[in-house]
């Protein structure tokens, strides 16, 4: 697989209720912007990277000029399965990554162990990483294929990434990572966290 073969979501559609609404992608969590953080790290390893969101769009292209930036095709904040369907309608690559923005640690050639794991197993739409045993469905590789699924899932009502990859027959990818407590961060108060035990 090339870089030419996929492309990456940054999904950052969501209201950060529990920080008071502000906007993850553009927090430093350990000392770099997230959205400066993410795009260096996968952008030598994707060939185009885009980012979910309803808001901010001059800010991430003064931030970097070539990000692509699309929003939900139906608002009122459905979760990220939403943001999934509706990259599909603008993405040309069968396979596409999709990140969480507010993600702690993007380990080394993930994009290429995420392909692998898929082609090993025959069926399998998507794969997604485990953190230390914790499940972080939103950072996932995903096959065109499952765009048939994720559509009834939605017209079904059912926003849970979860109950969706089942029906994917979603495989998994094992990563440790010592001291990591927060493989993404929800609140202040884990930031606070997790900036003390980067301290």
């Amino acid at each position: 697989m090339s870089n030419t073969d996929i492309e990456a979501v940054i999904l950052a559609g969501g209201q950060a209720q529990r920080m008071a609404g502000v906007n993850k992608l553009l927090q430093c969590f350990d000392g770099q912007i997230q959205l400066t953080k993410i795009y260096q790290q996968l952008s030598h390893t994707v060939s185009k990277i885009w980012v979910n969101s309803h808001r901010d769009v001059a800010l991430y292209q003064d931030l970097i000029p070539n990000i692509h930036v699309f929003h939900d095709d139906v608002d009122g904040f459905l979760g990220p399965l939403m943001g999934i369907k509706t990259a599909w309608s603008y993405i040309q690559s069968d396979y596409i990554l999709f990140i969480p923005c507010d993600v702690t640690y993007i380990p080394t050639d993930i994009v290429l162990l995420l392909h692998q794991k898929m082609t090993q197993c025959l069926g399998t739409n998507v794969v997604y990483l485990e953190m230390n045993g914790t499940p972080l469905y939103p950072f996932c590789l995903m096959h065109r294929s499952s765009k048939a699924v994720i559509d009834q899932q939605l017209l079904n009502k059912k926003y849970a990434l979860k109950q969706c990859f089942q029906q994917l027959n979603a495989q998994t990818i094992q990563v440790e990572h010592t001291g990591i407590n927060f493989h993404s961060i929800n609140s202040w108060d884990e930031l606070q966290q997790y900036q003390t035990w980067r301290d």
